[in-house]
């Protein structure tokens, strides 16, 4: 765009390196807010990203920051017809998170099936087609009055008492107080400071593979079985995962819906790389189809589809940095680390990260802090939703060899992830009825920051329960039937668990919020619950059903 930011007089409250979801996000609300910001990037909008699947905790998330901070643009993103009428027709819903588990070489067994479809009490969420959300973003903090400059190559960024400067390989300099690195894998900041830990601290392993596909195959038409062996909601209207051994594949479709104009799909292909390490001599597309033939059925998801960009392929994705915020400044989302696709975390985690982060910029604004000590719940919090998400995904790769486990570790990831979006719904409510920022900070001030429930004992001793089985199985030391049994047990006797729904259910693939389930369950929040599970429950299904009764939804 333009050439601002050449001058050293010109002084930013904040520059912003990287514009994609993350940077366009904070600066957006930063420039709504009457921040001077400066935005850099190398390339110019529209650009190709990937992580477009959307879950619910990241919509109470968008819905807290767009009235905390006043940017309406984040309403618009916070549901699937805000993204269709307002950004574009170019994204896709997302009605439930669906597995199919395979074993190599076999037909796919309808007894393997996995779903959790979301209560019509909720606005649907939607598979983001990020070239246009990214765009709508940026262009929003751009209207707000942030600066930026998108032909701009950082090559140093030099800290002094007083701010920064930034330099692009063209020798143009922005002056700022603090900066912001949201720039992905190749962060400026985390080179300069030797940031990246090696090794990578993560458990967890695997590479991607991914495109995006016309005249991509309806799972539907692929999996058309007896009623008893279909869900309760199509499986081509949400995020379709075909599991196997140490690995899946996510389908992603942006064509699932009557209002949508967009004819593409999005398709990876996530390995361990120790068990399914590259092969010699192949391309990327050439990999992708020799593992995925090793299925039939994720095969014939595939017939006739058609790769319309150039394939993307990595070697090991994890990385993680040994300090994310120092004097005057931060790394952001996938500047700092990143996991894995699975559970569609990364978005997520991201909105919750800008929430503690907005804030705290705002107030060094005001008053000259731009200490590390300042944010130091930044780092806390993001350090714990990089290490929390790394725990869940390799407890998962584990035991997608079990299904019964697999089930197991499922149900302990749903259950805390609705539970975590009923909690901070409850904070949101309480600070929209009090004007009082304390209920937000509340779950600032938690001790498992890394989980959706955060500040919730008991289901971190559920979820370390479940790291801890998952584990002894890959180790050896006990059998997956044992496994699968111990976590049962846990998910069974959890008297915060509830109960009708399903959660501790092993035979039930299909976990569907029916009106009749919800009412059995909400009866077992009133009668038996203990006093927090009680009070997030009732609370949001009060609000909940008080919003569809006057024709609109809660989140």
């Amino acid at each position: 765009m333009s050439d601002k930011g050449k001058s050293q007089e010109n002084v930013y409250d904040v520059a912003i390196l990287g514009s994609g979801f993350a940077g366009s996000m904070l600066a957006v609300i930063l420039a709504r807010q009457g921040a001077k910001v400066m935005i850099v990037d190398t390339k110019a909008h529209p650009k190709f990203a990937i992580g477009e699947s959307t879950i619910p905790n990241m919509l109470v998330s968008l819905r807290t920051m767009a009235i905390r901070y006043d940017v309406p643009e984040l309403l618009a993103l916070s549901t699937f017809s805000g993204c269709q009428d307002i950004i574009s027709p170019w994204h896709g819903v997302k009605n439930h998170f669906g597995f199919l588990q395979h074993q190599e070489g076999k037909p796919q067994d309808p007894g393997q099936l996995t779903m959790f479809n979301f209560p019509k009490l909720l606005h649907e969420t939607s598979h983001m087609y990020r070239q246009d959300t990214d765009a709508y973003l940026y262009y929003a903090a751009v209207k707000y009055g942030a600066d930026a400059n998108t032909n701009f190559h950082v090559v140093d960024v030099d800290f002094d008492d007083d701010g920064a400067t930034v330099t692009s390989s063209r020798g143009e300099t922005v002056r700022c107080r603090y900066v912001v690195d949201a720039s992905g894998y190749r962060s400026p900041l985390a080179d300069k400071f030797s940031l990246r830990e090696e090794p990578c601290r993560f458990k967890h392993h695997s590479r991607a593979i991914w495109n995006h596909f016309v005249d991509m195959p309806n799972t539907d038409a692929v999996f058309a079985r007896d009623k008893k062996d279909t869900p309760p909601v199509p499986w081509y209207e949400g995020t379709v995962h075909h599991l196997f051994e140490r690995g899946w594949l996510w389908v992603i479709a942006f064509d699932n819906d009557k209002s949508s104009k967009n004819p593409l799909c999005s398709v990876g292909l996530t390995l361990d790389e120790r068990r399914w390490p590259k092969q010699e001599g192949m391309t990327a597309e050439e990999d992708f189809y020799y593992h995925i033939n090793k299925f039939p059925d994720i095969a014939r998801q595939m017939e006739g589809a058609k790769p319309v960009r150039e394939w993307v392929a990595t070697d090991r994705l994890q990385y993680s940095s040994r300090q994310t915020v120092g004097d005057r400044w931060v790394l952001l989302a996938h500047a700092a680390a990143f996991i894995d696709p699975l559970f569609s975390r990364g978005l997520s985690n991201t909105c919750e990260t800008i929430n503690v982060l907005a804030w705290r910029i705002l107030a060094g604004i005001k008053d000259g802090d731009f200490s590390a000590e300042r944010f130091r719940e930044v780092e806390r919090r993001q350090q714990a939703l990089f290490d929390g998400n790394d725990k869940l995904v390799n407890a998962a790769y584990i035991s997608f060899e079990h299904y019964d486990l697999w089930t197991a570790v499922f149900r302990t990831w749903a259950w805390g992830s609705n539970a975590g979006a009923f909690r901070a719904h409850e904070a949101f409510r309480k600070w929209r009825k009090s004007g009082d920022e304390a209920d937000l900070l509340e779950l600032e001030d938690v001790k498992n920051p890394g989980l959706h429930w955060s500040d919730h004992e008991g289901y971190n001793e559920l979820f370390d329960a479940m790291v801890k089985h998952c584990d002894d199985f890959e180790a050896g030391t006990i059998s997956g039937p044992q496994a699968a049994d111990a976590l049962y047990k846990h998910l069974h006797e959890a008297k915060y668990v509830p109960k009708h729904f399903g959660w501790d259910d092993r035979n039930l693939r299909f976990i569907n919020p029916t009106p009749i389930k919800l009412a059995k369950t909400m009866w077992w929040a009133a009668t038996e619950a203990p006093p927090e599970v009680r009070r997030i429950m009732l609370g949001f299904v009060r609000e909940a059903t008080k919003e569809f009764i006057m024709g609109r939804r809660i989140f």
